[in-house]
């Protein structure tokens, strides 16, 4: 299945009509499978399916990459299916991150089965060296406009991308879910042993409290959004040390939490201060 597809339309404009292809996201049923048993049915881009599954572990809790042993993608006539296999000391984990057997793409947190697995603790971020300027921050969000080829064919796609400083974009992931491409991203990372400390995570879309607790839980110290957070996100990633930007346009962006990661060089000296 393909990412995207090209379907045939009726154009209406200024009071004519004419017919028209418009390319459109593919939406596909995604099924993550842990050790025979499926967890998950996410719609989603059939796109960097291994990444997807090994992001989706990770930033749920339920395996590191190195604690899957084989995975594969089983492609069948009506979806998807990422066959991973852990440990069985993490069967507990398995069943304590349930959810339902559905996921729909504007849905991170669908069918968890308590109030506690939905507003799980995050552990405290470590020390990192990375600090951002405001140009850094600018640099980054202007990325997103460059870095989202499926987006560009259809408008309907999301991205999450990581950005170093110095390096610029390392590693970009697109899908018709937010929460999917920031997972594909997470994946990607994983495999290529990127430490995730050196950069920050770049997202088209509003920061909810699973987009911090991904973020947080893949380690990286830094996410810039190019909508706005909600109050609990602020709260939490607050809590974990997460250096959490938002409503980053390319032309300045407000800082939430973390600013102690946010260096500026005032106008008029070359000295380079924090942002208190």
């Amino acid at each position: 299945m393909r990412p995207v597809q090209s379907l045939a339309g009726l154009s209406l404009r200024q009071g004519t009509a004419h017919d028209a292809s418009r390319t459109l996201p593919e939406e596909w049923a995604v099924a993550l499978v842990y050790n025979g048993t499926t967890r998950a049915v996410m719609m989603a881009t059939p796109a960097d399916l291994v990444d997807f599954g090994i992001g989706f572990s990770l930033t749920e809790g339920i395996a590191t990459p190195d604690q899957i042993s084989e995975i594969e993608v089983v492609e069948h006539a009506l979806g998807s299916e990422v066959r991973m296999w852990v440990g069985d000391e993490h069967a507990a984990a398995l069943s304590a991150r349930a959810r339902a057997s559905i996921g729909p793409v504007g849905c991170g947190l669908c069918g968890i089965d308590s109030l506690e697995q939905a507003l799980r603790p995050l552990p405290a971020l470590p020390e990192s060296r990375l600090r951002l300027t405001p140009h850094d921050i600018d640099t980054a969000s202007n990325s997103l406009r460059t870095g989202q080829p499926l987006h560009d064919q259809t408008r309907a796609m999301h991205a999450a991308l990581f950005y170093v400083p110095g390096k610029g974009v390392t590693h970009a992931r697109e899908d018709v879910g937010r929460h999917n491409a920031l997972d594909k991203l997470v994946g990607a990372l994983a495999r290529d042993g990127i430490d995730t400390t050196t950069g920050a995570m770049v997202i088209t879309s509003r920061v909810s409290v699973d987009m911090v607790q991904k973020a947080v839980v893949a380690g990286c110290p830094a996410l810039i959004a190019a909508s706005a957070p909600t109050a609990h996100a602020v709260r939490m990633a607050q809590e974990a040390g997460l250096t959490l930007i938002a409503l980053a346009r390319g032309d300045g962006a407000d800082v939430f939490s973390g600013a102690d990661r946010i260096i500026i060089t005032p106008q008029g000296n070359g000295d380079k201060t924090n942002v208190a």
